[in-house]
C-alpha cells in the first residue's frame, strides 16, 4: 500500500509574520515585568547578577516608556470652587454650639443664683424703706396731734401708743425688708433653675449635634479620601500602561497577523493510504496494455 502526502502552506510573507510573532512572545517570556524606575531597585538576597541585570534594563524600559506616555497618562480633575466652598462653610460650623454649652454651664451650683441677681435691688429696698419711714413718721405726728387734741399730750397714754406703734412699725419694717429680699432672691433662684433647665436641654441635644458633626466631616472626608483613590487609581493605570504596553503591543500584533493569516488558504499536512493493485488487476492492466500497442501496430 503507497502513502500519498500533501502539504499546503501560506504564503511565504504570512509564514515570516508568524515565525517573527511567535520569536517575540517567547522573548518576551524572559523579561521580568517592573512598575517603577530603576532607583527603586535593589537586588534581592539569592538574586544573580544576570537577573538583576535583567530588572534594571526592564526598569529603565519602563521609565522610557513612562516619558513616551506621558501625554496618554490618565488625570483626575481637582475640586471645584463650589465643593472647596462647601467643605469651608461646613468646617465652620463644626463645634460652634460648644460656647452656649459652656456659658450654660457656669450658670449652675449653688451660688448660681447670684449673678442673676438684679443690680438695681438695693435701690429698690432703700426707696421702698425710705417710703415707709416717711409714712410712719407722719403717722407718728397724728399720734401727737391726736394727743394734744385731747389733752394727754405727754402722758402715759400717749407714751403707751407711741411705743406700741413704734414697735409695729419696727416690725412692718423689717419685714419688707424681708420680703423684698426675699422676692429678689425668688426671683434669681427661679432664672438660674431656668438657666439650668437649658443647659440640661442642650446637654441633651448635645449628642445630636454631635451625630450632626460626625456626618457632616465623614461626608467631607469620603469625598476627599473618593479624590485620593482617583488619584492613586490613575498613578496605578498610568504604571500599569508603560509596564504592559510591550505585551499590549504583542498582542496587538498578534491580532492583526491573525487577521492576515484568516484570510489565506489554511495550511497542513494530508496523508492519504492508496492501496497497492493485485495481481488479477496487474494481469488484466498489462493485457489492456498489450491490446493497446498490437491494434496500434495493425492499424495502418
Amino acid at each position: 500500500m503507497a502513502t500519498e502526502t500533501t502539504i499546503s502552506r501560506p504564503a511565504p510573507f504570512v509564514e515570516d509574520i508568524g515565525k517573527d510573532l511567535a520569536k517575540q512572545a517567547v522573548a518576551m517570556t524572559g523579561v521580568p515585568v517592573v512598575s517603577t524606575g530603576i532607583a527603586g531597585l535593589s537586588q534581592q538576597t539569592g538574586e544573580t547578577a544576570a537577573g538583576f541585570k535583567a530588572r534594571q534594563d526592564a526598569a529603565r524600559a519602563f521609565t522610557t516608556r513612562q516619558q513616551s506616555l506621558a501625554g496618554l497618562a490618565p488625570q483626575v480633575a481637582g475640586q471645584d470652587a463650589l465643593q472647596r466652598q462647601a467643605q469651608t462653610l461646613a468646617t465652620q460650623g463644626v463645634g460652634s454650639f460648644q460656647p452656649f454649652l459652656q456659658q450654660a454651664q457656669a450658670a449652675t451650683g449653688p451660688q448660681a443664683f447670684q449673678q442673676f441677681m438684679s443690680p438695681y435691688q438695693q435701690q429698690v429696698i432703700d426707696t421702698s424703706l425710705a417710703e415707709f419711714d416717711r409714712q410712719a413718721q407722719a403717722q407718728e405726728q397724728r399720734i401727737r396731734d391726736s394727743a394734744v387734741s385731747s389733752g394727754a399730750f405727754g402722758g402715759g397714754r400717749e407714751g403707751v401708743l407711741q411705743a406700741e406703734y413704734q414697735a409695729g412699725s419696727d416690725r412692718n419694717r423689717a419685714a419688707l425688708q424681708a420680703g423684698l429680699l426675699q422676692q429678689g432672691f425668688g426671683q434669681a433662684q427661679q432664672a438660674a433653675q431656668q438657666q439650668f433647665a437649658n443647659q440640661m436641654g442642650l446637654a441633651s441635644a448635645l449628642p445630636g449635634l454631635q451625630r450632626g458633626d460626625i456626618s457632616t466631616l465623614g461626608s467631607l472626608g469620603a469625598l476627599n479620601q473618593a479624590q485620593a483613590q482617583a488619584g492613586l487609581d490613575a498613578t496605578r493605570e498610568a504604571n500599569r500602561m508603560a509596564a504592559f504596553q510591550p505585551q499590549e503591543q504583542l498582542q496587538q500584533y498578534g491580532n492583526l497577523v491573525t487577521g492576515i493569516m484568516g484570510g489565506m488558504a489554511g495550511s497542513g499536512t494530508q496523508t492519504q493510504q492508496i492501496p497497492d493493485p493485485g495481481f488479477l488487476q496487474t494481469a488484466l492492466g498489462a493485457a489492456a496494455t498489450g491490446a493497446g500497442i498490437y491494434g496500434a501496430l495493425k492499424r495502418p
